[in-house]
């Protein structure tokens, strides 16, 4: 990477070098810069000889009409109110380099935009709301922030003027740097999504409350319960990446075991970055007796054959819509007798979870039909003692199923975390909904309430399922799941 001239913030450098002339005060700069300052004949000379940059005439993006009908229902939900979205701010990972940004859901879900600093705040007028999108501008030349500057045009890349920014999303935008003075100033009631920008929530401190901001929060969460057309179509491209990104590991197993799990998380990522945004989360990429980690994402073990693997990713799109898939391969193409008993309970259960997903459904229905079938199996299995429906009551498949059967899915891997439980988990399905089923049965190493030769294997199924007006569309149907069909699909890939 190279040496950027100053670790200071961009108005630490205008200032100074405003100054400079005046009161002979060298440009703040790090500690151990190769160049001392810069001489007044360098700064004028970067003030000319650039070619015109600017971009005329673009179209909308895609999304467009769909985040102009979210903002109006959120107008419609606090009529007379000042609402406040960030999109966030940079985070540092260590001393100057920060890691890759990514924007709040919910400022990517009412703007497009996926820029940092980035506000949305919708004005009250007398038909509803006027709508401003405050980014920042391009970096200045004149001053020479576009070059002296950490985040300048010149060492991070060029930003969008704000008239392009306009053309882009529809909105009217104005300039980030000015908006904590004008909300400072601000009257009448504010809500504000906090936890995103420290800057504007310092700005709203004496005008804004935790009940009111938090209602604003839930509100957007359940806006986005249900899917518009744009953001199913999101979602397919997602999983389609995704499958693609599992065949890829399929394909390099041979290498895996010649390394450990991370030459698994490796090649995913490969795809992520290629055909999307990033990884949705962080991928699972759990070999052998990991598989009993829910969240492995070390990914540092070794990879064995005859053993299992359980791969838990998704790709993010480049609008950060998520795809999460699990599947669980036998490394060396074939399960094992004993592998093949525990996966084809996990897969009944799935198929019965999927059954119950369908328009006017309880949420908790596909939840319930896969615990039923796992339980049963633990019953026959003489692993607990039954009957099924005191093993339910009491939850005693939980030893050893751990985790609720799926969760909401989109922007967020676990989308609509804060929707109210009465329309998230004691809700109805629509039409429109996402939402994964992923069953599992994990057997611990160390579990000696069972048979020695179930210890250490865990297995997960997990797709994504769509609401339909009809019952459910299975968007990862492109990768098989029934044992018989996992053996031969790896077969012809490694073929």
């Amino acid at each position: 990477m190279s040496e950027a001239l100053n670790p200071e913030t961009p108005e630490a450098v205008l200032d100074d070098a405003a100054d400079q002339a005046d009161e002979e005060k060298p440009i703040k700069q790090r500690k151990n810069s190769l160049y001392p300052g810069v001489s007044d004949e360098l700064a004028e000379s970067m003030k000319s000889g650039w070619a015109d940059t600017a971009l005329h005439g673009l179209e909308p993006i895609p999304q467009a009409a769909h985040t102009a009908a979210r903002r109006a229902a959120l107008s419609a939900r606090f009529p007379g109110e000042r609402l406040v979205v960030p999109a966030g701010n940079l985070k540092t990972r260590s001393n100057d380099t920060e890691y890759p940004f990514r924007a709040s859901v919910e400022y990517a879900y009412l703007t497009g935009n996926l820029t940092e600093d980035g506000v949305l705040v919708l004005e009250p007028a007398a038909d509803g709301h006027r709508a401003t999108i405050y980014l920042l501008p391009r970096s200045d030349r004149e001053n020479g922030e576009f070059w002296l500057s950490g985040q300048g045009e010149l060492w991070v890349g060029r930003r969008h003027s704000l008239s392009e920014a306009e053309q882009l999303y529809g909105i009217p935008a104005s300039d980030v740097r000015e908006l904590t003075g004008k909300l400072r100033e601000a009257t009448g009631p504010v809500r504000v999504v906090r936890g995103y920008d420290a800057g504007v929530e310092s700005a709203l401190t004496d005008k804004v409350t935790a009940e009111r901001d938090a209602e604003l929060r839930v509100f957007l969460s359940e806006a986005r319960l249900v899917k518009d057309e744009f953001e199913t179509g999101e979602l397919q491209k997602a999983v389609d990446s995704t499958v693609r990104g599992f065949e890829d590991v399929v394909r390099v197993l041979d290498r895996a075991e010649a390394t450990s799990e991370r030459y698994i998380e490796g090649t995913f990522f490969l795809r992520a970055r290629v055909e999307g945004n990033d990884i949705g989360y962080g991928s699972i990429c759990a070999a052998g007796p990991h598989a009993c980690t829910l969240h492995w994402v070390r990914n540092d073990g070794p990879v064995r054959s005859g053993e299992l693997l359980l791969l838990d990713a998704g790709v993010e799109t480049h609008t950060l819509y998520t795809a999460d898939v699990t599947r669980t391969l036998p490394i060396n193409g074939t399960y094992t007798e004993i592998q093949k008993k525990i996966y084809d309970a996990v897969y009944e259960a799935q198929e019965a979870g999927i059954a119950a997903v369908r328009p006017g459904a309880k949420y908790r229905d596909f939840h319930d039909a896969s615990q039923r079938v796992l339980a049963e199996k633990i019953v026959e299995w003489g692993l607990v003692e039954g009957p099924v429906e005191r093993v339910l009551e009491l939850g005693l498949q939980r030893r050893w199923t751990l985790h609720g059967t799926g969760h909401m899915l989109g922007l967020d891997v676990h989308d609509c975390a804060t929707a109210r439980t009465e329309t998230y988990v004691d809700g109805t399905l629509e039409p429109g909904m996402c939402l994964t089923v992923e069953p599992g049965l994990y057997f611990q190493a160390d579990d000696l309430t069972v048979p020695e030769e179930y210890r250490g294997i865990g297995v997960r199924i997990e797709d994504d399922i769509l609401v339909t007006e009809d019952g459910n569309r299975n968007l990862s149907a492109g990768l098989p799941r029934r044992s018989d069909e996992v053996e031969a699909w790896m077969a012809a890939l490694k073929g």
